[in-house]
This record gives structure tokens, sequence and C-alpha cells, in this order.
């Protein structure tokens, strides 16, 4: 891929993009809605047909008080799960009351050459007013040659009153093709 420098130092100032740099939308491949259901999983239209795929989560909550919202991997459609990888997980946080406030490293979130899920959520409550909304990004799944590495960003509102915007990245340390994901509660279901 070629990458092209715009020389001009105003953003006003540029009337066209070159040729090479792709401004195609989004395309939506798959929905799935969450009914009390004990996981969620994507098992076909992840390919090499895209360089990256996006999850969007929106309004997602536990139908267990302090559950979390995690992530496996699956190199053969889905017949089974727990693909090593390594992981980094911090979070902003505040909370209703403007009592406390901070930016934290959680090293009991991460993950080092672990097959176990990654958490994505943090201790979410399950009231409607505590949900989830963000999405996970993975970067060329379909390789052959290189690690699978993600990204992740979303905003909740856990079980104490706080806004919680949790970062977690990292990457599925295998050249096999990813070609499903399963989305799961570390208790209880999804919640509809």
């Amino acid at each position: 891929m070629a990458l092209t420098k715009i020389s001009n130092n105003s953003l006003s100032a540029i009337s066209s993009l070159p040729a090479s740099i792709p401004t195609g939308a989004l395309t939506l491949l798959s929905t799935q809605t969450a009914s009390s259901s004990a996981s969620i999983e994507f098992t076909s239209g992840i390919d090499s047909t895209y360089d990256s795929y996006v999850f969007k989560f929106i309004d997602i909550h536990p139908a267990t008080d302090g559950a979390t919202l995690e992530i496996q991997a699956s190199t053969d459609g889905g017949s089974s799960y727990g693909v090593t990888k390594t992981t980094t997980y911090f979070t902003a946080y505040h909370n209703e009351a403007d009592g406390t406030t901070g930016l934290t490293y959680y090293t009991a979130q991460d993950l080092a050459q672990s097959t176990a899920s990654q958490n994505i959520t943090h201790y979410q409550g399950n009231d409607n007013d505590q949900s989830a909304s963000g999405y996970i990004h993975i970067f060329s799944p379909s390789s052959s040659v290189f690690v699978k590495h993600f990204m992740t960003e979303h905003n909740e509102a856990t079980l104490h009153d706080y806004t919680v915007t949790n970062h977690v990245a990292g990457y599925w340390n295998t050249t096999s093709p990813l070609n499903a994901f399963k989305f799961f509660m570390s208790s209880g279901n999804i919640d509809d």
C-alpha cells in the first residue's frame, strides 16, 4: 500500500483526495440482537474480502450484576475457541457523585500468551441505565502471515454508577486465519 503525503498545511485548502486513498463507507455484513442470549457468535462472512472488521455493540448489558462482556476467536469456523492472545487494558473513570476520577492500567484484565477470554467491559451493572456501547476493530483476520491485531474502546455505566471508558488492545498470536468470533458475559446471559 502506498502512503500519500498531503503537503498543504491547511485542511480547508484540500479540494480532493488522491485516487489511491479509499473513501468508501463501511459495509454492513451482519447484525445480531441479544435476547437473554448465552452468547452471540459471528461464524460466517469473515474472510479475505476486507482488511479489517468492526464489531459494534450498542446498549448491551448483562442479566447478572457485575458481569463482564468477553470475546474469544476461532480459526475453525467456531467449532472451538481459545486462540492465544496478548493484550493490554486501561480505563478512565468518573462517578456520578463527582467524588472519584482516575486513569488506571488494570494488570488483572490483561493477558499474556493466554487462551482465556478477553474482558472488554468491567463489572457492569444489569440495569438499563448501566449499559455499554462501543466497538472492537480487528485487523487482517484472514492473514496467513501476520498475527491479528485488535483494539476496542467503549463507554459503560457500571454497577456502582461510574462512567468508564475502557481501552483494550492486543493481538491473537497466530498466523492461521481467524474466521469466527464469540461474545458472551462472564456470568449469566447477555440481556435483551
